[in-house]
């Protein structure tokens, strides 16, 4: 049985991996500099954790500061809806 070539070792470059450059909003929580969008979502979430911006009495809500405000655009969102906020916020 010959084995066939596995693609785990190529490098990722579309959808989610595609290097985006954020807003300058969304700048001031993950850094200008292009990144994949997967890298974003993970630096907004490591931002929300830090500085305790999820709803204690419901988890999938996130509790918008300052800066979350300005990629948002309101006091509040669930963590389904932040997606949609954040996309319009990179460009490719």
């Amino acid at each position: 049985m010959a084995k066939t070539p596995t693609t785990a070792s190529a490098p990722k470059t579309g959808g989610i991996h595609a290097p985006v450059q954020p807003s300058p909003e969304l700048g001031a929580i993950v850094g200008n500099d292009k990144l994949p969008r997967s890298e974003v979502i993970s630096k907004v979430w490591v931002y929300i954790k830090a500085h305790n911006l999820q709803n204690p009495e419901n988890k999938r809500e996130i509790l918008a500061d300052e800066k979350l405000k300005k990629v948002f655009g309101r006091d509040k969102c669930t963590m389904f809806e932040m997606n949609k906020y954040i996309a319009a916020h990179v460009k490719a």
